[in-house]
């Protein structure tokens, strides 16, 4: 039985037209709060070079078919200007720069819980809420009875905590959310697993209960990245070498390659590129990017036991702490490199105010790659995270 809290708090629902979308929309229903759907445009493959046009109206249709059969009013805002702004260039900036940026994370920052979250609370609403795996915690700074002032039981620190489903859990993409923003957000399924989402959603009727998870760029879907990135970063040839400096060949550009990525073979002790391989059945070996030279502009690429795809100290920039201040140092914690990678035992120690941090882990991680985000964990509490440099 769902509880019923904060009656006719004026809620915005962020509706994608989809199944985790569509349920937490139905449980804010039946929790008593006042529900306007929003389906946000952020994106216009019309407009755009790669995509077919108008990539969001299908996602568009399930949601108003959702809204309609719950009974809420479904806005329709366009933030397609903030997101090229705010996401997009960043995201071609730090590619030109040779880097693997992660869009995901700049979108809830700047996005969802940037200029979505201000548009709500110009116009009343007094919660956002989205389909994200995660939870809010509280933490009261103090014992009750060593509190002194009445506003730090009023206003207690704002936790992240990880979805009940670990394997969907997103506080990887929110870490770098502040107090002030998780003040106001709400997320509904974050003590539900997938399939109980997916059973709510059959018992409460919902149109998108059967619909498949979209993947790809946030807001932009499935698109090759190449041929994205193609858009607005042109092709620079440049050296492909080993980790022993041997010139194997050329590259197009170093942005379009990623740390760790799966790129040649080896054959006969004589390195081919895969699609010129004339002998199929000849034992093969795979070649990995392990490196870029930017100022050089060469690729660098290794086997898969090369040491230098494999690393147990790495620096991160830009460090954001969710409770808004630096914890104490050496910091015994669990990291994550990526989007569901398992926990890895990690000490942290920072300088510049907990801002640049060196991160030394347990044992040697695969391809730690610069921009993306290294995120910090303890126990099930995300605490803040940085870019990987």
């Amino acid at each position: 039985m769902v509880k019923k809290f904060h009656q006719k708090t004026k809620v915005l629902i962020c509706m994608s037209g989809g199944v985790d979308s569509s349920v937490a929309a139905a449980l804010l229903l039946r929790q008593g709060y006042d529900v306007t759907g929003a389906f946000m445009v952020n994106y216009d493959s019309g407009r755009a070079p790669v995509g077919d046009s108008n990539c969001w109206l299908p996602e568009y249709r399930d949601a108003l078919r959702v809204a309609a059969h719950l009974g809420i009013p479904l806005l329709k805002l366009d933030f397609t200007k903030e997101y090229s702004e705010k996401v997009l260039k960043y995201m071609f900036r730090e590619y030109k720069k040779g880097r693997t940026p992660n869009p995901d994370v700049l979108c809830n920052t700047f996005i969802k819980f940037g200029v979505w979250l201000d548009w709500a609370k110009r116009h009343g609403f007094e919660k956002l809420a989205t389909g994200h795996y995660a939870r809010l915690g509280r933490e009261i700074r103090n014992p009750k009875h060593e509190i002194r002032n009445k506003s730090q039981i009023q206003n207690p620190k704002f936790e992240l905590v990880q979805a009940k489903d670990k394997n969907k859990d997103q506080t990887y993409f929110l870490h770098q959310l502040n107090q002030e923003q998780l003040s106001h957000v709400l997320f509904p399924i974050g003590e539900f697993t997938k399939p109980q989402v997916r059973s709510l959603a059959r018992r409460f009727g919902l149109p998108t209960a059967n619909k498949e998870e979209s993947m790809g760029i946030c807001f932009v879907g499935e698109v090759p990245m190449k041929e994205f990135l193609g858009t607005k970063i042109k092709t620079k040839m440049g050296r492909m070498v080993t980790t022993r400096g041997e010139v194997i060949g050329k590259h197009d550009g170093l942005a379009f390659y990623t740390i760790g990525q799966r790129h040649l073979k080896i054959s006969n002790d004589k390195i081919q590129m895969s699609n010129q391989i004339q002998n199929p059945s000849v034992q093969t070996r795979p070649l990995f990017v392990v490196g870029k030279n930017v100022k050089k502009n060469e690729l660098i690429v290794g086997y898969e036991d090369d040491p230098a795809l494999h690393k147990k100290e790495i620096i991160v920039t830009d460090v954001h702490w969710v409770g808004g201040q630096a914890p104490k140092f050496p910091l015994h914690c669990e990291v994550r490199l990526r989007h569901r990678q398992a926990l890895q035992k990690a000490i942290i120690k920072c300088q510049m105010s907990g801002v640049k941090c060196q991160v030394s882990l347990d044992t040697p991680q695969r391809a730690p790659t610069p921009g993306q985000f290294a995120v910090f964990y303890k126990e099930e509490k995300c605490l803040g995270g940085g870019v990987i440099r």
